[in-house]
């Protein structure tokens, strides 16, 4: 239905990564949620890591607004899904304020989704190695798109008082409001690794100890009032609110007994978003999580099965060690069960991980690499599969460091169109298994066509 949104929001936008946006979206969310603030936490583009943090500081689900994975026109409305009945919405963007997918224009960038939004902008500048120059830095941010409306500044990494005095002279000439100073404290930053950051869940009790600290540098170094007033500025946003219902209502026929949908997670498999359960159970089926570091079997009565992203090359021996598991999973592939793997699934499903024993549904063996695959990708299905009939088109994201060999089985998952050609993954029996990281959101229809591939699994 039509809604029109009257939430305070604001993106937390840098003019480069690294400059401290988790440190001050996730502070922020934290210290505006220990006010009783119903807080709605979203994240720019496809990032999973970060939306596990911005989740543990407000106690709700964090969300993606991607445009190029969904488009441009399902950004308002997944706003709007996830802000409904909250008091304040925070956005954090991706990269540069003004990066978006290569090649693209503003398409994707941090910049796009806050003019989707209608949303003021705070900038988080790294200040350590400038002083009069951030006036000069931000004048150029603030006026690069007229669109984008640049509320204020947020500088990090401040060395000092007299720094901090310098910082403030300079965007005081010209006339860019100063909403927050904080100071080098690398002792609540979060560790991270080959793919960024450690997920949440394979560090809950120091995660939850570094957003505490993030809160409170946030508290001290930020003016809350005048950030929560800057975001009471955003005008009412009117968009239809995307629902998972009415995405799926149409597209196939209900499945009657609702078959059990078993969705990996645990510290190995991290990676999902929000509306993938939320269109599976809405097309009809009873989503069940499970770990594959610590659980045996399958859910009881398991008739499909989602194996999403994560970090499978971190935990392979232990995965491996899980030899019953293992086993049920190969024995529910081989009985024509439905799988839909992405990424670390792709992985847990070949014959072995870095010379360490996995699951053996696929003919391949994948190992880590030195070469990061990373960037957004237009597909086509070229295999009819229990996810995607042939010809079903999706944009999507590949991120990863490992490589598997084959590429591609006899019956290829994807046919890349953009930005080079290639097949890539696999399709055999119920098996859907690729690297590519997609949205349900913006093809419902997977999740219909998926539910109802595990309804006639029963």
């Amino acid at each position: 239905m039509v809604n029109s949104l009257h939430v305070p929001r604001l993106v937390i936008a840098a003019p480069s990564s690294g400059s401290g946006k988790t440190t001050v979206a996730t502070g922020l969310m934290a210290a505006f949620s220990e006010r009783g603030l119903a807080v709605s936490p979203h994240k720019a583009g496809p990032d999973y890591i970060d939306p596990g943090y911005h989740a543990l500081a407000t106690g709700r689900p964090g969300r993606n607004l991607d445009a190029f994975m969904c488009g441009p026109e399902l950004v308002a409305p997944l706003f709007a899904h996830g802000a409904a009945g909250c008091d304040l919405a925070l956005v954090e963007g991706v990269m540069g304020l003004y990066d978006g997918a290569a090649g693209r224009g503003e398409l994707a960038s941090t910049a796009q989704v806050a003019k989707l939004l209608r949303a003021p902008v705070v900038l988080v500048v790294d200040a350590s190695s400038q002083s009069r120059s951030v006036a000069a830095l931000v004048h150029g941010f603030a006026s690069f798109d007229p669109q984008v409306r640049l509320g204020g500044v947020i500088l990090n990494k401040v060395g000092s008082d007299r720094h901090e005095v310098m910082l403030r002279e300079a965007l005081e000439e010209a006339g860019m409001p100063v909403l927050g100073v904080l100071r080098r404290a690398p002792q609540v930053a979060a560790p991270s690794r080959h793919l960024g950051l450690v997920p949440v869940a394979e560090r809950r009790r120091d995660a939850l100890a570094s957003v505490t600290a993030l809160a409170d540098q946030v508290r001290a170094g930020c003016d809350l009032e005048a950030l929560m007033a800057l975001a009471r500025t955003a005008p009412p946003l009117t968009c239809d609110s995307w629902s998972p219902e009415q995405a799926t209502r149409g597209l196939g026929r209900s499945p009657g007994r609702r078959p059990v949908v078993a969705v990996a997670g645990g510290a190995a498999f991290t990676f999902s978003y929000a509306e993938h359960a939320e269109l599976l159970t809405a097309a009809g089926a009873d989503v069940v999580t499970f770990d594959p570091l610590r659980d045996e079997a399958l859910p009881e009565g398991t008739t499909g099965l989602v194996i999403g992203g994560g970090f499978p090359e971190v935990y392979a021996p232990e995965l491996a060690a899980n030899e019953p598991l293992r086993k049920a999973v190969a024995a529910f592939a081989a009985d024509g069960g439905p799988v839909a793997a992405e990424c670390a699934g792709l992985l847990y499903l070949a014959r072995s991980l870095d010379g360490k024993a996995m699951c053996g549904v696929i003919d391949a063996d994948a190992r880590m690499s030195e070469r990061l695959t990373l960037g957004y990708r237009e597909a086509v299905a070229v295999s009819d599969s229990a996810l995607a009939a042939t010809g079903t088109r999706l944009r999507g994201h590949e991120f990863h460091r490992t490589v598997i060999e084959p590429g591609a089985g006899a019956a290829p998952a994807w046919g890349f169109t953009h930005p080079e050609r290639r097949v890539e993954g696999f399709v055999q029996q119920g098996v859907h298994a690729s690297y590519l990281h997609t949205h349900w959101a913006a093809e419902p229809s997977v999740a219909r066509r998926f539910t109802e591939a595990a309804a006639r699994a029963r």
